[in-house]
């Protein structure tokens, strides 16, 4: 069912859900939302799998027809979101009618805003996935970003019978602490590794869903230790040191490098990055492999249990 017509789609706003998996071996990254947490109750408030597709909107969003009556819901980033003009909440669901217009200011915090819509956004699946990789041109609507003049088509599905809302969510800070494993390269930094767990980073203008670039103390490698190493697998949290000392977080679209990497982000914090802005201040907290393990599990659980914290309203 055809469902908005795209008037200003914003400055990269796409469809992604929750990743592409199977394929890194091939070059094809993983892809899918980054604030997985964000996308996964979105989905839920309107009644979807959290699979479904959503549109992952960065830090000013789109302007929005609507074609066809829908439930939506919008988690995330606080993006002034109005409908036909009228302030409207986040993280709770509500209908729309043919005519409505659904607006998205600029993010007031965090990053990164979705939408979720009744039967998710429909899409062709490429690879198993409908998440968009535009340096691809994989997936989502045509392989980019939306565009004024689209029709955006949603998938089958009931309206709520009752309105629910998230009473509470994750509010985003400007100084942002990540949890973080030493590794798998950080024996090539045993005399700066103190410095990255005690030191706060900067978050640069070179940001994208590649990675994010931090600026801080250096972190030197040992007079011994390699500048590169041969290119292996990397994964999102993944902190790569170059040959500047400037840590980069990898996130979803990186299959490979050749950087070593001094730490790896913890699964729980990985969508604190989603919502960082360029200015923020980020410190990285070290934690071992078994409470890394524990983490993974309270995150899954926390992820699971998203659909038993909504309430009718």
């Amino acid at each position: 069912m055809e469902t908005f017509r795209v008037h200003s789609p914003g400055p990269f706003t796409i469809v992604q859900d929750k990743g592409r998996f199977g394929h890194q071996h091939m070059g094809v990254p993983v892809s899918g939302a980054l604030d997985l947490y964000a996308h996964t109750v979105a989905n839920l408030l309107v009644g979807n799998e959290p699979d479904s597709a959503t549109l992952e909107i960065t830090f000013l969003g789109p302007d929005l027809e609507v074609l066809d009556t829908a439930d939506i819901a919008v988690t995330g980033a606080a993006m002034a979101l109005t409908v036909n003009g009228r302030t409207a909440g986040q993280w709770t669901s509500m209908r729309v009618h043919k005519g409505d217009r659904v607006r998205f200011g600029q993010a007031a915090s965090g990053c990164r805003a979705y939408l979720a819509v009744t039967g998710g956004f429909d899409v062709a699946e490429v690879m198993g996935s409908r998440s968009t990789y535009v340096s691809g041109a994989i997936g989502g609507l045509g392989g980019r970003a939306l565009q004024a003049g689209d029709i955006l088509v949603r998938g089958r599905g009931r309206l709520n019978v009752t309105q629910l809302r998230m009473s509470r969510y994750p509010v985003s800070s400007s100084e942002i602490h990540l949890r973080a494993i030493p590794g798998p390269q950080d024996d090539c930094f045993t005399s700066s590794l103190n410095t990255f767990f005690s030191s706060f980073y900067k978050v640069t203008d070179k940001v994208n869903r590649m990675g994010y670039r931090l600026r801080g103390p250096v972190l030197a490698r040992d007079p011994d230790a390699p500048k590169s190493i041969i290119s292996e697998p990397s994964i999102q949290g993944n902190v790569q040191v170059p040959a500047d000392g400037q840590p980069i977080i990898l996130l979803v679209e990186q299959t490979i490098g050749g950087y070593t990497k001094i730490a790896t982000v913890v699964t729980a914090d990985l969508c604190k990055i989603a919502q960082a802005r360029p200015g923020d201040r980020m410190r990285f907290h070290p934690v071992t492999l078994a409470r890394a393990h524990e983490l993974y599990r309270e995150w899954k659980q926390c992820l699971g249990s998203a659909r038993d914290m909504l309430e009718p309203f």
